[in-house]
This record gives C-alpha cells, structure tokens and sequence, in this order.
C-alpha cells in the first residue's frame, strides 16, 4: 500500500502544472523575441547575439509578407490570454507588444511599404554603415564582416527588384526631394579602395589573436570586396537611379498623390503620433503654437535691442560672426557643448545611463541633403558607444547659436540619455531594444532642448533665439505636414511659412521640408510629444505643490521606456497619486 501511495505521489508530481496567463503571455514575448533578432541579425549581433553573425537578413516582400503573417500568429496567442489574472506591468507588455505587431502588419498593406529610400535613408546607406553599428573587434568579428561585406548582392538585387515594382506602381519620390540625392550613392564608391567607409575597420590596430598573415588577408580580402563586390553594387544602383528612377519621380507633394495616400497618411499620423487626433486638428494645434511662440521671440528681440523680430532674425541668417569658419571649429563647439551638457544632468535626473556617447561628423556622401545633426543608438553589450552625428557641410548655413539647443536634443539630456536608460531597464527584450514610439521619443527630445533653460545654456539672446527657432521649427511641422499631405499645399508654400516663422537657414529649410515631403507624418511626433510631457509637468507641479520633485519627474517619465502618449499620461496619473500618499 505504502508503495503504491508513493507512487501516485511521484506520478502527481510528474505532471506540469497548468499554464498560467502569466505564462503564456511570458512564452508570446520569448518567442516573438527569438523571432524578432533570427529577423533581423544585424541588430541582433550590435546586441551581443552571435548566432546570426554570418548574415544580413532577407530584404524581399515576400519576407515583409511572412513577417506580416507571423505577427498574425503572435497576435491570436496573445488575444487567446485573458487579462484578468496578469499583473499591471504585464498588461502594459501585452497591450504595447499588440500594438506594434498590429501596426507592422498595418503597414505592410500598403503600395508606399515599396519607397525603400529618402533623404533621411536607404538601403544602400544603411550598408555602408554596417562597421558603425557591429562591434570589429575580435578575430570572429572581422570575419563575420567580411562575410555579410559578400552578402549585399543579393541584398541589393531584392532592394532595386522592390524599387522597379515602386517605380510601376506609381510608388516614387517627389523630384524636388531628390536634388543631389546621387551623391548618397555615388559617394561610397571611392577609387581606391582603402578611402572606402567599408574599410575603415581595417584601419584600426591587428585584434589579438590573429597573425600578421591572416592580418594581412583580411586587409586583402576586404580590398577585394570593395573593388569587385561592393562598388560594383553600387554603380548598378547609379545606374538606375540615373537612367530609369529620375524620369519617374513625380511632380506632386503630398501623400495624397499616392494610390490610397490619403489611407497611408492617415496610418502614419496615428502611428507617428499615438492618438487619434485628425491631420486638421494638428494643423490647427501648430497654428496656434507659431502664434504664441511667435509672440515670444517677438518680446525676446525687443529685450535685445532689435526693432523686429525680423531685423533679428535678418542678422542671425547674415552676420558671419555666428558661422563656424571650419568642420574643426563647428565639432569643436558641438563637443563642449555636450560636456557643458553633461555637467547639468544630476541636477535633472535622479538615474543616469552608463553608457557614454561620442561626437561626429554626419558621413559626406549624405551630408548636403541631410537634416542638421542626429543620435546613432549605441549598444552596451556589443561596446559601442552612442553617437551624436553633427552636420559639417555648408557651414555658412550651420549657425552656432543652434547648438545648445540641438545638443540638448541629440544627445542628453534627450535621446543619448533616454535611449542608454531604456537599454539598461527592467524590461522585456522588445521593450528595452525594439520599441521606439516616435511621439515619446522625438517629444523628449525637444523637450530637452526646454530642459536648457533650466540647464542656463542659452546664456546669450541669439541663443536664446536658436532654441525659440527650434521650438517654432517643430510646432511649423505640424502645419506644414499636415498642409503638404492633407491640404495640398506646394514646397514653395511649405518654404515661405518657415522662412516667414523660424530663424532657421535657407539650407536647413530646404532639407526639413524635403524630409517631410518624403516621409509623411513622421514629423508630426515631436510637437506633439513634448507638448503632452509639458501638460503632465504642469499636472504633477500643480497638484503635489512643494512635494514636486523634477529629478523624480523625469525618472517617472523616462522609467518605463518608449510608450503610447495615453499610457504615458496614465503612468504619470499613477506616480502623482503615490508622490501624495509617500508610496
């Protein structure tokens, strides 16, 4: 008897409890996760996973399409989990992981999933950074460049195959976007192969490990791949830009000109966004932020001595003495300026990142047309280093009053500090590396660059005008965009309202409104975000009076990691409460 009561004892215990919603919530993420970085290897080795290092990943539709389908499979598991039983924190995993595969799926119906290029990136640019974003270091390292340097044929044979079927479907880029866009292309390709960006790994002291020889046929391979691969490559996407893309590009603006435009735009304002408000409501949001923002760089010039806010702006476009004469002397005050910057953060923040970020310059080939600087994400477990890219073409029209403002943008307190942070949280995978909602991300942002006036960097009036003219900058996004796509306004019409409203340069206007001619909505997060972070500031300021503290502000704000603006805003509800009770 005793045994046999043993043994149903040992039988009970064999048998694997009951999965719980718990469980099957944490199973989804795990294998959406394995999913995500087999998809995707080349982010999955810049974050220490080496088991996809001898690839790119496939770049066809028909993946887009098996992608599309495997988040319809992640989806059903997660519907099939009641929420009842899990935690707060899991809710907010399942409804924000939801949320991006249901967008991905979204976009993939769509003919402009075909636009693979525009002046804020391609295919092609995207390769030829391929050494910036994966640790070369190690002897496996630069093997596993070398192989995925081979790989881009095929890679790019998809890409141009994708852009023919773009090019058929009426799927092309307005022609006013595209002035010396060639350069992008035709600037990788160098004549002699060792001034190649490809090569610039090998520039760098022999990895322990490797002998000279092998050394030496690394340094001979990568010189052959250059000459024979990879510039070839690249003449043939000249060659078609040139001969078979210009001819096609179209003579309209606006997303509206597109087969189902109007259902695109829509998509990407709610998705670039997070809310639901229409593209007229943020035109007249914008309009009504130039008015007031128009009225304090009025009383600003007042202040400094100017007649106008006109005669002010006319001296800060002409006077050379705002220019940077060199690239050295424009790095060099972007450089001290984030030093300055990064002396200010413990008295803003109660958590800062480990991870630090250097300065450089935006690569050549893509500088003319690009936008003025931006943040390259780094990776703590690969070793790399966030970057600030700054913008060291046409200097006459890089003006250094900008700086404190875009620095406090592009680096910290804004995304250098908001993105390292997110990287080193308590969070699932996809949270911490994947999930980047552009009106919380673009919103801290210019955010940060309000944080200045707290930090005492805009120490001078025309800097102070630098950071007004940015502020004017992004809330004229929101009318411009909307005007272009939604209301049929021409580039001509897009240029006269931010010449007429910032300080901003010819140069650097005629790049945003060509960034926002080809990339509808995007542009549309950054007010939009900082606009709801300064409503809950006011919120928490007001309601917990001398009990407000800023450092643990920012923390509440940043702690969670990219969210919705209406998570954001009930997360923020929820630490106001405890700041009351103390808990």
């Amino acid at each position: 008897m005793r045994r046999l009561l043993l043994a149903a004892v040992f039988a009970m215990a064999a048998v694997p409890a009951a999965a719980t919603p718990t469980d099957d919530l944490h199973g989804v993420i795990k294998d959406h996760w394995a999913w995500y970085l087999k998809s995707n290897p080349v982010y999955a080795t810049t974050l220490g996973v080496h088991t996809y290092d001898d690839q790119i990943g496939d770049y066809s539709l028909a993946e887009a399409d098996r992608q599309a389908a495997q988040a319809a499979i992640f989806i059903e598991r997660i519907d099939a989990i009641p929420t009842t039983q899990l935690t707060p924190a899991d809710i907010t995993n399942q409804a924000i992981l939801r949320r991006i595969l249901s967008e991905q799926i979204e976009a993939n119906t769509f003919g402009e999933r075909t636009i693979l290029f525009s002046t804020l990136g391609s295919w092609f640019q995207n390769f030829a950074g391929l050494s910036d974003v994966v640790p070369v270091r190690t002897k496996a390292d630069y093997q596993s460049y070398l192989t995925r340097l081979a790989l881009f044929p095929k890679a790019n044979a998809q890409s141009l195959d994708i852009t023919r079927q773009a090019v058929a479907g009426g799927y092309v880029q307005p022609c006013v976007t595209l002035t010396g866009f060639e350069q992008t292309i035709t600037g990788v390709i160098t004549a002699k192969p060792e001034d190649s960006r490809f090569y610039a790994p090998f520039k760098n002291n022999k990895p322990a490990g490797v002998t000279d020889a092998e050394w030496s046929g690394m340094k001979a391979r990568a010189v052959s791949l250059i000459t024979d691969t990879l510039n070839p490559e690249y003449r043939k996407i000249d060659d078609y830009y040139r001969t078979s893309y210009l001819s096609k590009c179209r003579k309209t603006f606006g997303a509206a000109a597109l087969p189902d435009g109007q259902k695109y735009y829509a998509f990407m304002v709610r998705q670039q966004t997070t809310t639901t408000l229409t593209p007229s409501q943020i035109h007249d949001i914008g309009l009504g932020e130039v008015k007031r923002i128009r009225a304090e760089m009025d009383t600003l010039a007042a202040k400094a001595g100017y007649a106008s806010r006109a005669a002010f702006i006319h001296e800060l476009r002409t006077d050379p003495k705002y220019y940077p004469k060199s690239a050295a002397e424009l790095m060099g005050v972007a450089a001290l300026q984030a030093k300055v910057n990064d002396g200010k953060m413990p008295t803003l923040f109660a958590t800062l990142p480990r991870l630090p970020y250097g300065v450089r310059a935006i690569p050549a080939e893509t500088a003319e047309g690009n936008t003025t600087a931006y943040y390259m994400p780094g990776s703590p477990a690969a070793g790399i280093s966030g970057t600030y890219y700054v913008n060291t073409s046409k200097l006459d029209q890089r003006p250094l009053y900008e700086i404190p403002a875009l620095t406090s943008h592009e680096a910290v307190p804004g995304h250098h500090n908001q993105i390292a942070l997110q990287q080193e949280m308590d969070l699932p995978d996809f949270r911490k590396y994947a999930t980047q909602f552009t009106a919380f991300v673009e919103g801290w942002g210019l955010y940060s660059e309000h944080l200045g006036i707290e930090m005492g960097i805009y120490d001078t009036p025309a800097k102070d005008m630098g950071r007004l003219s940015y502020e004017m900058w992004r809330a004229c996004r929101l009318v411009v965009d909307t005007g272009l796509h939604a209301q049929g306004w021409t580039k001509d019409q897009a240029v006269a309202f931010m010449k007429d409203n910032t300080a901003l340069t010819d140069a650097n206007i005629d790049a945003e409104v060509n960034r926002y001619i080809g990339n509808p909505g995007q542009a549309l997060a950054y007010k939009l975000g900082e606009l709801k972070i300064l409503s809950l500031r006011h919120k928490a300021e007001t309601e917990l009076g001398a009990r407000f503290d800023v450092r643990l502000f920012h923390d509440a704000v940043l702690g969670q990691g990219p969210v919705p603006l209406d998570l954001l805003e009930a997360q923020i509800d929820t630490w106001i409460a405890h700041q009351k009770t103390g808990t």
